[in-house]
C-alpha cells in the first residue's frame, strides 16, 4: 500500500505548534510516510468562521479538498479542529447539505479524496504492529493520560475515527512504543478551546480540572493530538501542584524510535518536561 498523502498543515502547525510540524514530519519519513503539503492552502476557518458564518467555514473546507483533488491525494492533517472543519465541508458536499463548488476554486468537490487525520493513518495505514518493531527505546515509566479533546472524535457520525465516549487509538500507539496510558474518565472533555484568550481565567479553570483528574488516575503527563489542546495544557495549569507536560502524540513516538531532532520539539513546551524524561532514563538504567 501506498502512503502518500497530501498534507493540510493547518494555521498552528505553523506558528505556535511548531515541534508537532517537525516531529510529525520527521516520523513520517521515519516509516516512508510521504507528506506533499497543499499547494495555496488556506486556513480551515477554526474556530471562529464556522461560529460565525457557516457558508464560509464550509467554504474554507471545500477549497482544501479541492486541492487535494488536484494532487489526488487524501489530504491528511495532524490538527484536531482542522481535521474536524474539512471533514465537516466533505461531509456537507457529500450529504448534498451544502454546495460542492466555492467561488475560490473552478472545480467542484467530487469526493474522490477524503480528509485524515494523522493519528488515523498512524493507527491504521502504518500500523500498532509495525510501530512496535521499529521502537528503539521503550518508553518505559511512562505513564499518560491520552487526551483526545472534543473535536477529534465528535461527531461520530462525521468524522468516523474511534468511539466518541471512549477512544483507543492513542492508548494503543502509546502502549505500542513502551508506554502504560492511564484510564481516566477526561478524555474527550474540552480544554476550553479558543477561551483561551478572551476568558483565560474559565479555560484556568478548565485546565486545572483536567490536570487534578489526570493526578489522581496516576499520571505523570499528557498527550494528545491537537495543537490547541497541548496549547491550553502547556499554558493554562495553575495551582501548588506541579504542571504535568503535554506531549505531541508525534513526539513520543519519534523519541521511541530514537529520532535527531528531539530535544528541539521538547525545547519548545512551556511546561518543561525534562524531569518525565529523566525518569524514563532512570528507568531504562534500572
Amino acid at each position: 500500500m501506498s502512503l502518500r498523502y497530501s498534507y493540510y498543515p493547518g494555521c498552528s502547525l505553523h506558528s505556535t505548534s511548531r515541534e508537532y510540524d517537525l516531529s510529525a514530519r520527521a516520523v513520517c519519513a521515519a516509516f516512508g510516510v510521504e507528506l506533499e503539503e497543499l499547494k495555496d492552502w488556506v486556513c480551515c476557518g477554526a474556530t471562529s468562521a464556522h461560529a460565525l458564518d457557516s457558508e464560509a467555514a464550509h467554504a474554507l473546507g471545500v477549497h482544501n479538498l479541492v486541492l487535494a483533488e488536484a494532487q489526488g491525494l487524501d489530504v491528511v492533517t495532524p490538527c484536531a479542529a482542522c481535521f474536524n472543519r474539512l471533514k465537516t465541508s466533505e461531509y456537507e458536499a457529500k450529504e448534498g447539505l451544502r454546495p460542492a463548488s466555492v467561488p475560490t476554486r473552478q472545480s467542484p468537490y467530487s469526493g474522490k479524496v477524503t480528509a485524515r487525520h494523522l493519528l488515523d493513518v498512524f493507527a491504521r495505514d502504518v500500523g500498532v504492529e509495525r510501530i512496535r518493531q521499529a521502537v528503539k527505546q521503550p518508553l518505559a515509566g511512562l505513564k499518560p493520560v491520552s487526551y483526545y479533546g472534543c473535536l477529534l472524535v465528535r461527531p461520530q457520525n462525521v468524522m468516523k475515527l474511534d468511539d466518541p465516549e471512549d477512544p483507543a487509538l492513542l492508548d494503543e500507539m502509546l502502549r505500542a512504543v513502551g508506554a502504560a496510558p492511564v484510564e481516566w474518565s477526561y478524555k474527550t472533555e474540552c480544554c476550553g478551546a479558543s477561551m483561551s484568550v478572551p476568558f483565560p481565567s474559565a479555560v484556568e479553570t478548565i485546565v486545572g480540572q483536567l490536570a487534578g483528574m489526570a493526578r489522581e488516575a496516576g499520571a505523570n503527563c499528557f498527550v494528545t493530538a491537537c495543537p490547541l489542546c497541548q496549547l491550553n495544557l502547556d499554558t493554562r495549569q495553575t495551582g501548588p501542584e506541579p504542571p504535568l507536560p503535554a506531549f505531541f502524540f508525534t513526539e513520543l513516538l519519534g523519541l521511541a524510535l530514537a529520532l535527531p531532532g528531539a530535544n528541539g520539539w521538547f525545547a519548545k513546551h512551556l511546561v518543561s518536561p525534562a524531569p518525565v524524561l529523566q525518569s524514563l532514563l532512570a528507568a531504562a538504567q534500572a
